[in-house]
């Protein structure tokens, strides 16, 4: 679970986003970031149940830092008002798909999973691997429980066909998207229940095959 003090922080910072108010409640701010730390070794812990891959993960290597890169952005606000974090094979600068888990308040937490925009040599494998073994991958995406879930899988599509394949494959909505992601969102009061661990890793474990799909399609 997350402090109720940890959603303060953040819709307090939604608030007062500048570096004055920001420096004047750090101590706040290292209690929340301690807070969201702890919670995301529970979900590696976790993980490395279901993943033996995930062992090797570090809290530095899944959580995203709270600073923003402004430097060629126009939005100049410099903080973010969520903590997040990846875990996947290699850490969240990874290429494989993963899942992620963000607290923001407002409603707006969620879990998510797969590949958000992959370069082109990895979308087109992933894209073969789809047209090829189609009949697999709809038994995951089409599956009760990830459905109940997670609904269906998103992502921007192309408006045309990709080159190599026809508009009636029968796998044709799948391979013109440019990302392949699942989401599932909290509230507030869920985020502060005890049970936060064993319901995001519950998620994360209906995602699990379909996160195993994208990642062979990579691997070969």
């Amino acid at each position: 679970m997350l402090q109720r003090s940890t959603l303060k922080f953040l819709k307090d910072l939604r608030q007062n986003n500048n570096k004055p108010w920001f420096d004047d409640n750090k101590t706040h701010y290292q209690q929340a970031k301690e807070d969201f730390e702890s919670l995301t070794q529970q979900l590696i812990d976790g993980l490395a149940k279901m993943d033996p891959a995930m062992e090797a993960l570090k809290v530095k290597d899944c959580v995203f830092r709270i600073y923003k890169d402004v430097r060629f952005s126009k939005d100049k606000i410099p903080y973010k008002t969520n903590m997040g974090a990846s875990f996947a094979k290699g850490g969240k600068k990874s290429p494989y798909a993963g899942f992620y888990f963000q607290v923001e308040p407002g409603g707006n937490s969620f879990v998510a999973g797969g590949l958000w925009m992959p370069e082109a040599p990895m979308l087109k494998k992933i894209r073969q691997e789809i047209d090829y073994n189609f009949e697999e991958f709809q038994g995951i995406v089409g599956q009760k429980d990830f459905i109940r879930v997670f609904g269906k899988v998103n992502g921007d599509s192309l408006k045309t066909v990709p080159q190599g394949y026809h508009e009636d494959n029968p796998a044709i909505a799948y391979i013109k998207l440019k990302s392949l992601v699942v989401t599932a969102g909290f509230t507030d009061e869920e985020t502060i229940q005890p049970t936060l661990v064993r319901e995001i890793l519950k998620k994360f474990a209906v995602m699990q095959p379909f996160i195993n799909f994208l990642n062979h399609a990579q691997e070969e």
